[in-house]
């Protein structure tokens, strides 16, 4: 049970990783919506680092939360279309 909660948390910071990477905002969003955008790839940032940091202190669980919270952020802009992302693979989009 152990091993499996493992390799779930390492398969999900190495997702969650590869989509920081790849994920831009996209151009000719309003101000409003470019701050926006910002924002919520802010706390995607934010909440990956936070899932290293517990993974670094073996808090295996909140770690997973972490990660899974820093992916739901960027799912959340790609799905708004605030990010260009074409990659349903690492985004919700169609």
């Amino acid at each position: 049970m152990q091993k499996n909660k493992e390799e779930r948390l390492e398969k999900y910071l190495k997702l969650t990783g590869k989509a920081l990477r790849k994920v831009r905002i996209k151009e000719g969003l309003n101000t409003t919506d470019r701050e926006r955008a910002i924002k919520l790839k802010d706390m995607a940032e934010r909440y990956y680092r936070d899932a290293l940091f517990f993974k670094e202190k073996n808090k295996r669980e909140t770690s997973l939360s972490a990660v899974v919270y820093a992916h739901a952020w960027l799912d959340i802009g790609a799905f708004l279309g605030f990010f260009d992302v074409a990659d349903n693979k690492l985004f919700m989009v169609d």
